[in-house]
């Protein structure tokens, strides 16, 4: 079957269609139906169905695979590995099950995680899963204050912490910042359970924290059944960022979830029981929930999880690695890839990499110079993917498992299969159907599978921020621009609120990046708008050379900005040209790679930057800071 026929089943019989996806997982009670959508906006899926999430992940697996790896460590900063089996992995997760228990975790509790990428993490949250618990993963190394609001809103009856991380080389300590934040929280956790690395020292609270070592050792061999739960119980929790300043924790259900990352890692990873798959994100975000953890262990395949930088010790460990665990499928983020590019293609070519089979890439727009730079390092394919936290899976890529083919350069592909995707005006809501116009990228119900479900605590919140936006209209809003082209292929242009407008004119600022970007000397490119007395708002350029370490002499400078100004004129328009060009070493991000934009706004605005907790590097910051005072 081509994709354009499967894409089309997926709309046209979508009760026949997930159905036939189901039989992808174990299920311990089959359902009695397929979806119920009687009570706008919320879809449920598979209603009456029991299944475990940690059962479909390890425990179905033991049968045939239960010598093959499962979970592969490897960290560069405390240069350590660890390798783990499905058996091995099934008895640390009971393990870790029963020290739960132990600890008084219930079906239906929440256990809240804040830590750093080590296999424990991992246990954590298969236990949790396991005895039927909500686990809520937040970043490690959030400030106490993200961190304690996040404790309110989930109101856990346990954390699970440790000592500390490590990044560049540098300790990072965890438990302070964690006793901190349960200080100022409302709600106080039964218990604290502590992975001490000898990484910092950390003090314990008497009653309240218990180390995870001797219960280890004690509950060795424990035998812990999995708790079946129905399809609409809450698997986890994970926070997003909001527009309020309260947390936003988006809910996922168990089934739908798990019927969902199985059928994206058959139809668009290709992702093949017995390989291995390497996403380079952190366990903090959905990426690290859905294809670190459930989605490559649910496909049989082993997972690699990394803990370092793509640039230390060197620009090829990313690479070594691939070689070392013959990955098959690799899943990053194009902020690192611009990072590697600056290096060249020689470090990714002395590593053998014909066990890879594609690239794929996600979190922020790709812009084509990137794209083609990959493919020529990499020999493979890279096929771009657009979703979100709230979606749990891609929205729009290239369905490889079903048909392989390529998307347009520059576009994060189509529509997958259950998403009924469309385009609208902002203002009118009209809906767009000529290639080329722009609009707000938004969803029809029923939304598919693995959706989130509502907004933890909060349905009504789900409802005013993701379905009321556009009048007389109830779908799902992205708040991301896009246009479409003749053959079905999205291009994203931004976020709503990341649109500078000049002069009454709308533009994107992904629109203007990508075309500085397509500039040889270019490595990254970051472009906000900043207030102007007479045009209301001016777009900013901040750049990043590929010859970063090379100071340029005052000429070379105004040259550079001249053709830049040039490339964005002739791609975008003249109105569209920045009003200043900053070139900086680094641009401020945070540590799952994501641009500061708003902290870039703010300083070229003179304003106080704001919480910068999770910025992977405070020096990036001044650097901007002295660019713009030159």
């Amino acid at each position: 079957m081509d994709y354009e026929n499967f894409y089309r089943e997926s709309l046209e019989q979508p009760q026949a269609f997930w159905a036939r996806q189901a039989e992808l997982i174990d299920w311990h009670r089959p359902f009695g139906q397929v979806h119920d959508g009687s009570e706008e906006p919320f879809d449920r899926w598979f209603v009456g169905g029991t299944l475990n999430l940690c059962h479909n992940a390890v425990d179905r697996h033991l049968a045939e695979r239960a010598a093959q790896d499962a979970l592969i460590w490897c960290s560069t900063e405390v240069d350590q590995e660890k390798r783990y089996t499905f058996a091995e992995l099934h008895a640390e997760v009971q393990a870790m099950a029963a020290i739960l228990q132990t600890l008084g975790v219930r079906r239906g509790d929440r256990v809240l995680l804040y830590m750093p990428m080590v296999p424990e993490a991992v246990f954590a949250m298969l236990a949790c899963v396991r005895i039927g618990a909500i686990h809520s993963v937040v970043f490690g190394g959030f400030a106490s204050a993200s961190l304690a609001a996040r404790i309110d809103d989930a109101q856990p009856d346990l954390v699970v912490s440790a000592d500390a991380g490590s990044r560049a080389g540098k300790v990072i300590p965890y438990k302070p910042l964690l006793d901190e934040a349960i200080a100022q929280a409302e709600h106080k956790p039964r218990h604290v359970l502590l992975v001490d690395r000898g990484l910092a020292p950390m003090p314990r609270t008497p009653g309240r924290d218990v180390d995870y070592t001797p219960l280890r050792a004690t509950h060795d061999g424990a035998q812990v059944p999995c708790t079946w739960v129905e399809a609409s119980e809450p698997s986890y929790t994970l926070y997003t960022s909001g527009t309020t300043g309260r947390p936003k924790g988006v809910q996922r259900d168990t089934g739908g979830y798990a019927v969902a990352l199985a059928a994206s890692m058959k139809h668009i990873f290709r992702g093949e029981a017995g390989k291995t798959f390497f996403a380079t994100s952190d366990i903090g975000w959905v990426v690290g929930h859905s294809y670190m953890v459930y989605g490559p262990l649910i496909a049989g395949m082993a997972t690699v999880l990394y803990e370092g930088l793509p640039m230390r010790p060197d620009a090829s460990v990313w690479w070594s690695l691939v070689e070392k665990y013959r990955v098959s499928v690799m899943f990053s983020a194009p902020t690192a890839l611009r990072i590697l590019k600056k290096e060249g293609t020689g470090p990714a070519r002395r590593h053998d990499l014909r066990s890879l089979q594609a690239l794929f890439l996600a979190g922020e727009p790709l812009d084509e110079a990137t794209s083609r730079w990959v493919e020529d390092a990499l020999g493979v394919p890279v096929i771009d993917n657009y979703w979100q936290t709230e979606s749990g899976w891609p929205i729009l890529s290239m369905a490889q498992g079903v048909e392989q083919r390529r998307a347009a350069p520059g576009s994060a592909g189509v529509a997958m299969y259950g998403y009924r995707v469309k385009l609208l005006e902002e203002g009118s809501g009209r809906e767009l159907t000529q290639p080329g116009e722009k609009g707000v990228l938004v969803l029809e119900r029923p939304l598919p599978p693995g959706f989130m479900q509502t907004v933890w605590r909060d349905d009504q919140r789900f409802v005013n921020t993701y379905w009321h936006n556009f009048s007389g209209r109830t779908c799902y809003s992205t708040f991301d621009w896009a246009v479409r082209d003749g053959n079905g292929c999205y291009f994203i242009l931004g976020r709503t609120d990341d649109v500078i407008n000049v002069a009454g004119h709308r533009l994107g600022t992904r629109e203007i990046e990508a075309s500085i970007a397509t500039h040889g000397q270019v490595a990254e490119v970051a472009v906000v708008g900043v207030k102007d007395a007479v045009k209301g708002q001016v777009a900013v350029a901040f750049v990043t050379r590929r010859d970063a370490g090379r100071a340029l002499a005052d000429d070379e400078r105004d040259r550079l900005r001249a053709e830049l100004s040039r490339a964005v004129e002739q791609q975008v328009g003249a109105l569209a040209r920045p009003a200043a060009f900053h070139f900086v070493a680094a641009l401020p991000k945070t540590r799952s790679g994501k641009l500061l934009r708003r902290a870039l706004q703010a300083l070229a605005e003179g304003r106080d930057p704001g919480d910068l907790s999770t910025i992977e590097d405070p020096a990036s910051l001044q650097q901007v800071a002295q660019a713009l005072a030159a």
